[in-house]
């Protein structure tokens, strides 16, 4: 995908959004370094394709966690979907499912769970603990309920990355039920429902026990950080800086990627990766390091505000770019790519 074509994508997005809940969904913590490095890492990825390989069919299929997937493209979480467009997770979920992809669903979503469930999408839950954590078990409880398939623990956020806001903040114009509908009433409120500073891998194992589902630890970047949670018993890791929205100068999720993949390779945890993803190509660079599938995060939210059309028009255009990249390098099934990148994004 040209970059002309994601760049026009956020364009008509600015142009459409309020002020404050574009800069919402644009901002990266302090100087913005993080988040403006991860879409160069992608590019510095460079290629050794293979050729005389027949490559007339092309399948793009995979599978994640007992997931059988059409495409190894997921959508990440995020917040405040229905400020976009007011169908919300509903549009996303709509054309992922049609997509044949995964959807990670926000704590903070705006739509219920089982609305969300209704539109066949195969989706997990997002989650950030509690310092009670006693207090996250309804919202657990309804996402096992109504079909989530793993549990999402982020770990990079004991408490959220500052940022300076040009004009009004994004929760002063938004309207509150944007967000958050599958807390009980009143839990911001309650001692305890305040961010978790003591997170630590038991939490892992915690989460494992009380949903009965895979638990992914997101927002790693190290190598001996991996290994601790897989070790606690994570099912897969994902190797995300938060888009560059939590501790600016954090390391391009492309340069961490190679080393957690490396660590792991004689587990059976899977690796996912998140951000400045913004084409095929750049999801091809991801398998190429190892990454079981990657995750799509502002993207599909400037693409959301034209619906559920706009995220498919994304979906399909993310399709084409992969498979025709894959096409010239070589590969025909998605555990192809894992051999054609020559240079890594240089740490």
């Amino acid at each position: 995908m040209p970059r002309s074509w994601v760049d026009g994508l956020e364009a008509r997005a600015r142009a459409s959004l309020p002020a404050p809940v574009h800069e919402y969904v644009a901002h990266g913590a302090g100087a913005g370094t993080s988040r403006d490095e991860a879409a160069a890492a992608w590019r510095d990825v460079r290629f050794l394709p293979h050729v005389l390989h027949d490559v007339t069919d092309v399948d793009l299929a995979t599978e994640v966690l007992g997931t059988r997937l059409d495409t190894p493209v997921g959508v990440a979480p995020t917040s405040l979907q229905r400020a976009v467009h007011p169908d919300g997770e509903l549009a996303m979920a709509r054309a992922t499912a049609a997509a044949g992809g995964l959807m990670v669903v926000s704590s903070n979503a705006g739509s219920t769970f089982a609305d969300i469930a209704a539109t066949g999408v195969a989706w997990w839950l997002q989650v950030y603990l509690p310092s009670d954590r006693t207090l996250a078990l309804p919202l657990l409880e309804r996402a096992v309920s109504a079909g989530a398939r793993a549990v999402v623990l982020t770990v990079d956020t004991p408490v959220v990355g500052s940022w300076e806001p040009a004009g009004d903040r994004v929760w002063d114009v938004v309207d509150p039920a944007f967000t958050r509908v599958n807390f009980d009433a009143g839990h911001d409120t309650q001692p305890g429902a305040e961010k978790a500073l003591d997170l630590g891998p038991h939490d892992l194992d915690w989460l494992a026990e009380r949903t009965g589902l895979p638990v992914v630890a997101k927002g790693v970047l190290r190598a001996d950080d991996a290994r601790r949670c897989v070790q606690a018993g994570a099912a897969a890791v994902w190797v995300s800086n938060h888009g560059g929205r939590q501790l600016d100068r954090a390391v391009a999720p492309a340069r961490a990627l190679p080393a957690i993949v490396r660590e792991l390779a004689d587990d059976d945890a899977e690796v996912y990766v998140d951000g400045g993803l913004g084409s095929g190509t750049d999801v091809l660079a991801a398998l190429g390091l190892g990454a079981d599938a990657a995750f799509l995060g502002r993207l599909p939210l400037w693409a959301l505000v034209e619906g559920e059309h706009g995220v498919g028009r994304l979906q399909d255009r993310i399709r084409a770019e992969l498979v025709e990249a894959m096409r010239l390098a070589g590969c025909r099934r998605v555990a192809d790519a894992r051999d054609v990148v020559g240079s890594p994004a240089p740490v």
